[in-house]
């Protein structure tokens, strides 16, 4: 169905004469009136989008996702690390930056992820002072299987394991990759529900280090 307000401009070119002189000075006239209309057009959208880079968060970091912990103390939680057969204690963390990933062996999402945490650790080890402590936490998993995923896959760091997964029940983990950030004063500052990169995790944790200073 055809607009109505399209039909007479349709018209028009229907009956034009390409040989008649007239038409063409008529088309350049209508070309003369529109000109400026779709200048203004564009200026319109120009402006917008002008005002829509001054609103937009200057954030680089990852999208943390709501929870009812957020800027409250993190849940006590303790649990084993599998490496050594250590006791951790979370609330004896404080004073450090922690970021804790909730995983599982035959997790697709964690496998992808994982060349990612192992990048990010690296890039905390490497900082004079302000490195961010990393421990992941095994979910619905073995023994065995936590620390065959870091046998066959890499990194050195602690891996927490928790009978009845205590410790990822304390923070409500439903599902698998999940990453926590933990200030220094053991509150709380971010959490994510889905795969993580490392430049992302580092952009947000110096952002959260900034607004602390």
């Amino acid at each position: 169905m055809t607009d109505a307000t399209d039909a007479p401009y349709e018209a028009a070119i229907a009956d034009a004469d390409p040989a008649d002189p007239a038409d063409g000075v008529g088309a350049a006239s209508r070309s003369n009136r529109i000109a400026p209309f779709a200048a203004l057009g564009v200026a319109i959208v120009m402006l917008a989008f002008l005002v829509l880079l001054v609103g937009a968060d200057p954030d680089d970091g990852l999208d943390d996702a709501e929870t009812p912990l957020l800027g409250r103390p993190a849940p006590e939680a303790t649990a084993t690390d599998l490496r050594d057969g250590s006791f951790f204690d979370l609330s004896r963390r404080k004073g450090s930056w922690v970021v804790l990933n909730f995983f599982q062996s035959e997790c697709r999402p964690c496998i992808l992820e994982h060349p990612e945490l192992i990048e990010f650790v690296d890039q905390q080890r490497a900082l004079p002072a302000d490195g961010a402590e990393f421990y992941s936490i095994a979910v619905g998993d073995t023994r065995e299987a936590a620390l065959g995923f870091f046998e066959e896959r890499g990194g050195d760091w602690p891996v927490l394991f928790s009978d009845n997964d205590r410790f990822p029940i304390a923070f409500g983990v439903a599902a698998v990759p999940e990453t926590w950030i933990i200030d220094p004063n053991g509150i709380v500052s971010a959490r994510f529900i889905s795969e993580v990169d490392a430049e992302g995790l580092s952009v947000t944790l110096q952002q959260l280090r900034e607004r602390q200073r």
